[in-house]
């Protein structure tokens, strides 16, 4: 299928109505040229209101840790974005979001990624990511998976969100920022040269 094809097909995707607290409105945004390839959990509801992937607070971290500013990571197209669900879950009354539901991975994922042949370094931010990316080889935890950054390379570096709930751990595991978000930006800009 080309990437128009599982575009549309994403796009017009109504496989959570009735299970999700408002109308789907599936966020995807990727092209042709995409090669850093942005794999979340799910859009957030601020998200789900603008239809733009990570159009809040948590996306000016991500673009911190990637070195680039807003025209940047909306206006060059080697930037793609693709969460592990395309609909805002809802959120939780107990505090954050609902998980991504594992359906959609499971409807899109393969097409998509098969679509995408020229991304070539994958962000995956949380652990819903990197389990479905790395399967067997991700670690316990979240952290853990993190910390083993290297071992992943070079198609894939698994991140923490990005959101302000993070805060606390960004500060309990200052090696991201000190090690990995260095990696990061000098291989976004990299690329981004080429």
């Amino acid at each position: 299928m080309s990437l128009d094809a599982v575009l549309a097909d994403i796009r017009a995707c109504r496989a959570c109505a009735g299970e999700l607290p408002h109308e789907p409105r599936p966020v995807v945004r990727v092209s042709a040229q995409t090669r850093i390839l942005i794999c979340g959990q799910a859009p957030g509801r601020r998200v789900h209101e603008s239809g733009l992937p990570f159009d809040d607070p948590s996306g000016d971290r991500l673009r911190g840790w990637l070195g680039v500013d807003r025209e940047a990571f909306y206006g060059h197209p080697a930037f793609g974005v693709a969460a592990m669900a395309f609909c805002f879950p809802g959120t939780n009354p107990k505090g954050g979001d609902y998980p991504p539901p594992p359906r959609c991975a499971a409807l899109w994922r393969p097409q998509l990624l098969a679509a995408l042949p020229r991304a070539e370094l994958t962000l995956l931010i949380g652990s819903y990511a990197q389990g479905w990316a790395l399967g067997e080889r991700a670690k316990a935890t979240m952290t853990d998976t993190v910390a083993a950054w290297r071992e992943y390379g070079p198609d894939f570096v698994p991140m923490p969100h990005p959101s302000w709930r993070n805060t606390a751990w960004l500060r309990r595991n200052p090696w991201f920022e000190d090690e990995v978000a260095p990696y990061i930006r000098a291989r976004v800009a990299a690329m981004l040269a080429a």
